[in-house]
């Protein structure tokens, strides 16, 4: 039975590039988890977007002397680029700064303010004198109170990544002018997320599947208490206030209404399809399933505040998993866009093919545990593995075809139970690489595919259909027949990491339709294949390489 599976991806602050520690955190696994639901009939929707409103927008704006819709114009295009580069297959990528966004964004403020579960308070914040103006958090700097980390920012530290408030900073400093701030009252509506301690622990008690980090982090959360936090700012730059009772000057803050844009962008994409209300599929219906595609810095966002929040609006599913990836960090240090260490997806895409990048990528997942990357690394993966495992099997087997088989398919009559076994095998990788994706263990999934095109070549080896060409033609056409069809399963196990050296084969073994192995057309032609992938020169890489990526 086709089910309705919501695939909802972090949004990237429109502040600067995004490097390969978010691509592997969140958005290619997304794009595998969604490509491989679709081949197998599922009903996906995948949605994410520029966040547009963040304060790391308006920092960069004030640095650079121009208006945060400068940034964003500038950083939401180079997403796009780079999505469509990758081959990420979007349902829609939108932006926080839709009037749509807008209207979801207040329906959800006033349901809940109506339901009690938003109040307005009175509460100290910290004021730079020297500007005149309230500080947001990242407009402040100072010692993390946890880690004793020195550059932690007013929402959260980088070096434990715990989440923080302004006010928990040791000696914070302003961004603005290097100052020490005071605290000055001011008033602001407050999230009351010490209303759903009782029910979001008892929901998270029965997430058993989900990965152990998430739920010790979600789960540290409820024992520590859950505190009430504030969800409008004194700034000029946001989602405005749907009512009038804080005055001028406030709009609703990023962190509450970013993880309103996955509700926001299944009703945009909805109303592009004809059909406003085919949004509440994914949203409504006890039978969809909801996947939440983040990095671990994000994990309390998703299984404690956005939850919260779908608690007190009601009638929305919960989160029926968020497989957080753990961080990315680069020749040892953690990759981070702020700070500039690690290469921009742009980069990668100048050095190497799209393909080559997300095996590089897959193959690292940090599913568990943190993983570090480097050049050297993506390299080596791509040279030892990609090319000398799946791509030369290819080229192997395509040209023994081209060249034994009059360049065409071979009819596969005859079979051997070696042959079949051979098939046998490959089905049953399908079928497993399958239920590993399903399970978002999507390291272990490009692994068992590898190992199943290595299978295939021990086959080859074992047969030596280049010495039966000369002895035994008419086994050397039925054992080609046979790797072909075994290369075209593989093909499926790897086709929703390596999209497109996937419709490179297109000619020989037509469009992957569905998660099955599908047998060749006899008498399809074969020309002779060129490689899939470019073997990459570590040297001449190296020689090229920005010099601030390291």
């Amino acid at each position: 039975m086709s089910v309705p599976i919501l695939v909802a991806v972090a949004w990237p602050y429109a502040s600067g590039s995004r490097h390969l520690g978010h691509l592997a955190g969140a958005y290619l696994p997304a794009d595998v988890f969604a490509r491989y639901h679709r081949l197998v009939g599922n009903q996906v929707l995948m949605v994410s977007g520029s966040d547009v409103h963040g304060t790391p927008i308006t920092v960069r704006a004030d640095a650079e002397g121009v208006t945060p819709a400068d940034i964003v114009g500038r950083y939401h295009a180079e997403f796009v680029s780079d999505w469509d580069r990758l081959g990420i297959s979007w349902d829609l990528y939108t932006s926080t700064g839709t009037e749509n966004h807008s209207e979801v964004t207040h329906d959800i403020f006033l349901r809940l303010l109506q339901n009690g579960h938003i109040d307005k308070r009175s509460s100290e914040q910290h004021f730079d004198v020297e500007a005149d103006r309230f500080l947001p958090d990242r407009y402040i700097e100072g010692t993390c109170p946890y880690c004793n980390y020195p550059e932690a920012r007013g929402d959260q530290c980088e070096d434990c990544g715990r989440t923080l408030d302004p006010e928990e900073l040791l000696n914070p400093c302003s961004k603005i002018t290097g100052t020490t701030p005071v605290l000055r009252e001011t008033e602001h509506f407050f999230l009351r997320l010490s209303d759903f301690g009782q029910d979001l622990s008892e929901w998270l008690e029965a997430r058993e599947d989900w990965r152990p980090h998430v739920l010790n982090f979600s789960r540290s959360w409820i024992d520590e208490g859950l505190q009430d936090r504030a969800i409008t700012r004194d700034l000029e730059w946001g989602v405005e206030v749907p009512v009038d009772d804080l005055g001028p000057g406030k709009r609703i803050y990023v962190w509450f209404e970013a993880v309103i844009g996955y509700l926001s962008a299944s009703k945009e994409w909805a109303a592009n399809q004809g059909d406003p209300d085919s949004w509440r599929n994914w949203w409504e219906n006890d039978n969809a399933r909801s996947f939440y595609f983040i990095g671990k810095d994000n994990i309390p966002f998703h299984t404690i505040i956005w939850p919260g929040m779908l608690l007190g609006y009601g009638g929305l599913n919960l989160p029926t998993d968020v497989p957080a990836n753990n961080y990315v960090t680069f020749s040892g240090g953690k990759a981070s866009a702020s700070r500039g260490v690690g290469l921009t997806i742009s980069e990668a895409l100048d050095m190497f093919e799209a393909d080559a990048i997300r095996y590089a990528l897959a193959a690292s997942f940090p599913e568990q545990s943190d993983t570090d990357l480097s050049v050297e690394e993506i390299v080596r993966r791509v040279n030892d593995e990609l090319v000398a495992t799946w791509g030369n099997l290819v080229n192997r087997v395509l040209s023994m075809v081209h060249r034994i088989c009059d360049a065409e398919v071979p009819a596969p009559d005859g079979r051997t139970a070696d042959d079949l076994a051979l098939l046998a095998v490959v089905d049953e990788a399908i079928e497993h690489v399958g239920g590993q994706i399903n399970r978002v263990e999507l390291r272990a999934g490009i692994r068992t595919g590898i190992e199943t095109a290595a299978a295939v070549n021990a086959y080859l080896n074992a047969t030596e259909p280049w010495k039966l060409a000369k002895s035994d033609p008419d086994r050397a056409r039925v054992v080609l027949a046979t790797a072909l069809a075994a290369v075209g399963g593989v093909r499926v196990a790897l086709s929703p990491y390596l999209p497109f050296s996937t419709d490179l084969l297109e000619g020989v073994f037509g469009e992957v339709e569905s998660w099955a192995r599908v047998e060749p057309v006899p008498g399809t032609p074969v020309d002779k294949p060129s490689p899939m992938f470019v073997k990459v020169d570590l040297a001449e890489l190296l020689a090229d390489e920005p010099a601030d990526d390291a």
